[in-house]
């Protein structure tokens, strides 16, 4: 899939977002063409998207830059049923209630890189039309383009089966109702392309047939490929859990830190995939070596921390990160910060729950071991006494620095 004219496609191409597609050359004509109205699905199961997103998210913002029409798809409607794709045992449904409060933090997520504010990116709730389906006149107006023995072949399925966990009617009509989406959107908004992840093939293919079989429709399917390091982790792991967009679930400082860790081998891909900057700027700094190779990771942590964050919050981390790793002298005001109280502070708080109540230590033994092994601090300096007492005299500047190993900080402050 290469030589492509549409100035779309060359863009996804040579960022590394295509894995499959169902139709690219005729794709790739009408792109180059007209503008075109393209479509990611969000299930609305936390109140925030995480940079497993990202990939998805990147590609209608490139989709919107470059004159098309993005639509951000969120699953009010699928959420009360649940994706079976890549799962291993039911998702947990959610009230009503929870499902409005996680769209409204999507909808927060998704506007950190889409501009909602002219007709080139929109949201939609699938809601809006899977809520008012009745059962019976649905399942006979579409339940025949759908067999079972095919629907059995489908990985979220097959893998389901084979591992003898239960797979309820609930999820198994997912793919129905997503496949249902593409052809409403399509009724709706013009909409041709549905792009998601590797693991939606089998749900998109679904779509592109349903819009042939029903309203003798041409739509297409993009995916991508799975995001993994070069060590083999899926991306946006990590001991803490999922790399969070809001930032008051993972703060601006954690988020830059993350990308600044990424492995040398990852650098020149992460910079495609997840930054604006220009494919011949990339390729210098992919080419960098040894100790210059940090300077492009830097660039790396600043673009993706600006994009999801904004300019100040990204110059911000960055002058803690120099603060606290290369001594620069700088503030250190982009560091997370936990507030304690300050009556308890002051009678005496043992260093070890400070380290667990920070969240730099996953319970009182796990800061046991933190402190046995020398990776806790306290105000740079290191502790090796488990039973320290810490108190109102330990304040530098108003409040404590703790730390786990040389990468992971933590501000203190009494109120």
């Amino acid at each position: 899939m290469t030589g492509f004219r549409s100035e779309l496609l060359r863009t996804f191409a040579a960022r590394g977002f295509i894995h499959q597609c169902t139709d690219p050359e005729a794709l790739d004509a009408l792109a180059a063409a007209k503008p075109v109205t393209a479509y990611v699905g969000f299930d609305c199961t936390a109140d925030s998207l995480h940079i497993g997103h990202l990939v998805s998210i990147m590609m209608l913002r490139h989709l919107q830059r470059h004159g098309h029409k993005a639509i951000a798809l969120v699953g009010g409607g699928t959420t009360k049923v649940g994706d079976p794709s890549g799962k291993d045992e039911s998702r947990q449904l959610l009230s009503e209630a929870q499902i409005e409060a996680n769209k409204a933090g999507i909808q927060a997520s998704l506007a950190k890189f889409l501009d909602f504010d002219g007709d080139t990116a929109i949201l939609v709730d699938n809601a809006e039309w899977l809520d008012r389906l009745l059962y019976i006149p649905f399942l006979r107006d579409f339940g025949t383009h759908f067999t079972i023995n095919r629907m059995l072949t489908f990985d979220s399925v097959r893998l389901r089966l084979e591992r003898e966990q239960p797979l309820t009617l609930l999820e198994f009509n997912y793919m129905v109702m997503q496949a249902y989406d593409f052809l409403e959107l399509s009724r709706r908004y013009g909409c041709v392309l549905q792009m998601g992840g590797s693991d939606q093939w089998g749900n998109i293919v679904n779509g592109v047939e349903l819009g042939r079989r029903v309203d003798g429709r041409h739509l297409f399917g993009l995916t991508t490929p799975l995001i993994t390091t070069a060590s083999g982790q899926k991306m946006g792991k990590t001991a803490q859990g999922a790399v969070w967009l809001d930032a008051t679930k993972r703060t601006a400082f954690e988020y830059w830190q993350f990308w600044r860790n990424t492995e040398d081998a990852d650098v020149g891909r992460f910079l495609r995939l997840f930054t604006e900057l220009p494919l011949d700027e990339i390729a210098r700094l992919e080419a960098l070596e040894g100790a210059e190779l940090n300077e492009a990771k830097k660039v790396l942590a600043y673009e993706a921390t600006r994009l999801c964050h904004g300019v100040d919050a990204a110059e911000a981390a960055a002058a803690a990160a120099r603060a606290v790793f290369e001594g620069a002298g700088e503030g250190i005001e982009g560091l997370p910060v936990v507030e304690c109280d300050a009556a308890r502070l002051a009678a005496g708080l043992p260093f070890i729950e400070l380290l667990f109540l920070s969240g730099l230590a996953a319970s009182n033994s796990d800061a046991r071991r933190l402190v046995r092994g020398g990776g806790a601090r306290l105000n740079d300096e290191r502790v090796d006494d488990e039973t320290l007492v810490v108190d109102m005299d330990a304040l530098r500047g108003g409040h404590l620095k703790l730390s786990a190993g040389k990468k992971r900080h933590v501000l203190v402050r009494p109120v």
